[in-house]
């Protein structure tokens, strides 16, 4: 089967041709510093590996996979403000990817590796500057990842205010556009106990413009997850929730929202055969 082929026989799937209508309306967000990634690898200041720095893994051919063959991946996880720009973001793509943040040993859970990316702010202070938009984001490694991926998943921060909900809220705001990921994620977090919203208002908080890089994926529609400050803090031991010690200090329920999203990743991944 073909490229084409596929990405036309998945979009005749009812519950994957849904659109994500519900999630609100989309009003112009605050301008970044750089209006693009490709902006901010261009400024002289920057030092690639001291004020920023990027990490990613695609996995090996593996000529007994179909998908592979066809030069498909099924999942991709990003984070695309990691690092000291939203808190918590890198451990979580890692771990969801199925690498221990720590030292990129096999998460405790078994279950397959996917490919990851991510940008991450490196200095010790001042790395908000350094946050591109997703819909802005024009990585090429970031985006040719995507374009071959079934599904996207991206993972983001955002205080309580900005996703709209109560001082101190600890949740998740679950958006993107592709309609089965965001229910396979709200149902599983549901189940383990973790408050999730489904996302609405701006497009930086909602995900759903097809210019987001979440959505940049083969079927043009991916899931986008929005963690509060106050959730992020308690996935890591007191004291330790620093760009430089998260990574080691992960708590139980760190674990028990990763495990949450890679059952609703394989979920989905076992409607999408590659024949």
């Amino acid at each position: 089967m073909n490229r084409r082929t596929l990405m036309t026989a998945l979009a005749a799937v009812p519950a994957l041709a849904a659109a994500g209508a519900t999630l609100g309306a989309t009003p112009a967000h605050a301008a970044d510093d750089y209006a693009s990634n490709t902006a901010l690898y261009k400024d002289p200041t920057l030092v690639e590996g001291v004020d920023y720095g990027r990490r990613s893994r695609r996995h090996a051919v593996d000529d007994q996979n179909p998908a592979a063959r066809a030069g498909i991946v099924r999942t991709t996880v990003i984070a695309p403000h990691g690092g000291g720009i939203e808190g918590g973001t890198s451990e979580l793509c890692l771990a969801v990817a199925g690498y221990h943040p720590a030292d990129l040993a096999p998460t405790p859970a078994a279950g397959p590796v996917h490919d990851f990316w991510m940008f991450e702010g490196l200095r010790s202070s001042g790395n908000s500057a350094l946050h591109v938009t997703s819909t802005h984001n024009d990585d090429t490694v970031a985006r040719a990842m995507c374009a071959g991926s079934l599904n996207v998943l991206s993972l983001h921060g955002c205080t309580a205010a900005q996703a709209g909900l109560e001082t101190g809220a600890a949740a998740v705001l679950v958006g993107g556009l592709n309609p089965v990921l965001r229910q396979y994620l709200t149902e599983q977090f549901a189940e383990a106990g973790i408050r999730a919203v489904t996302a609405s208002g701006e497009e930086e908080i909602a995900g759903i413009s097809p210019d987001n890089i979440c959505n940049r994926s083969l079927l043009g529609m991916g899931a986008q997850l929005e963690l509060t400050t106050e959730l992020r803090t308690a996935l890591f031991a007191p004291g330790r929730n620093t760009r430089t010690e998260r990574a080691a200090n992960t708590l139980p329920l760190f674990w028990t929202f990763t495990n949450a999203v890679r059952t609703a990743v394989q979920r989905l991944e076992a409607t999408q055969p590659v024949l």
